[in-house]
């Protein structure tokens, strides 16, 4: 498959869905546009397609993943590039939702964010979709057709880079796409399949993604609980959870949450904010990002939250603090 530019924005929508969409098929969708960026909805079909072929299903056997694209009307859509993609008509075959709907970005995606048919699909889709991620300007879409009602799912963002800076970050944004599609086939086949297909899609990089526990004997504890940590760090702008943490240490979560704290002096959770601070601390002296787009791109949800455990661990606001680094760094 071409390798091509995509854009980095990206959102993940995930909550209980009202019906139980799942079967032993899972069903994952991806909605593309004219004009949308072909690089991410490429590398997400790559990702599952490979979790596919290394399943080991048998012969008359389901595979784990039905993947589709779609389009409002059907048909050849045109990508930004040129390149174009069959894709299936939205109809009520889909009317059940999925277990995962990726939106394409591109510059398309601001037309399809006025598109009534498109909006008014997303709203009757989302309650029976246990999964929504966007790719970059996909954003907007999600975005402009909202939640169905005030209990809808909770928006989770996180940002790589912003526009204008895509054209240096291409590999970022493929990585980005990834890792999202890794999260979910390690969620269903395990950590060591998620790993296999990394290896096999992006050769490197599974690793850092998916990495396997570590072989007993190998590392101290010590070392162990070091490695979670680096584990951490680097994976610190998506959900980390402790059971994830526990699994590269080789660890039962309780006995991961004492040894973090007898050999870090902080639980991981605090451990994990101290890294996200720090990102974020970056950010506001270095750049001229607004702090919501700071807040995503650290891990840390939105400005308001943000703001929050500024006040809590610094006692004055982001933009406060960026002041004040700069009359420092000017002193």
């Amino acid at each position: 498959m071409p390798h091509m530019h995509l854009d980095t924005a990206r959102i993940t929508w995930l909550h209980t869905p009202t019906l139980n969409v799942r079967s032993a098929t899972r069903r994952i969708g991806v909605l593309l546009f004219d004009g949308f960026w072909l690089l991410g909805p490429g590398t997400v079909v790559e990702m599952f397609q490979t979790a596919n072929e290394l399943s080991g299903s048998r012969a008359g056997e389901e595979q784990p993943y039905e993947v589709q694209f779609l389009s409002m009307d059907g048909g050849s859509v045109a990508s930004s590039s040129s390149a174009r993609i069959w894709t299936d008509r939205i109809d009520a075959r889909f009317a059940g939702g999925f277990d995962v709907l990726f939106i394409a970005g591109g510059y398309g995606a601001h037309v399809a964010a006025r598109d009534e048919r498109v909006l008014g699909w997303l709203r009757s889709v989302q309650s029976r979709t246990r999964a929504i991620e966007t790719i970059g300007e996909g954003r907007l879409v999600l975005e402009a057709a909202g939640p169905t009602d005030s209990d809808g799912p909770q928006v989770n963002r996180y940002l790589s880079s912003v526009t204008g800076e895509s054209a240096l970050n291409a590999s970022n944004d493929r990585n980005d796409c990834a890792r999202s599609a890794l999260m979910f086939i390690k969620r269903d086949l395990g950590a060591e399949l998620a790993r296999s297909v990394a290896d096999r899609v992006m050769p490197g990089m599974a690793a850092t993604w998916v990495p396997l526990p570590v072989e007993g004997g190998t590392l101290s504890v010590a070392e162990k609980i070091r490695a979670a940590a680096r584990w951490m760090e680097a994976n610190c702008d998506r959900p980390v959870s402790v059971a994830d943490a526990a699994q590269v240490a080789a660890m039962s979560e309780r006995n991961f949450l004492r040894r973090f704290k007898h050999e870090m002096q902080v639980t991981p959770s605090d451990y994990l904010l101290q890294v996200r601070l720090r990102i974020a601390c970056n950010f506001l002296t270095e750049t001229e990002l607004p702090v919501d787009k700071i807040a995503r791109r650290s891990g840390t949800g939105n400005g308001d939250r943000l703001a929050k455990i500024f006040r809590k661990r610094m006692a004055l606001s982001p933009t406060e603090y960026r002041a004040r680094s700069r009359v420092a760094s000017e002193a």
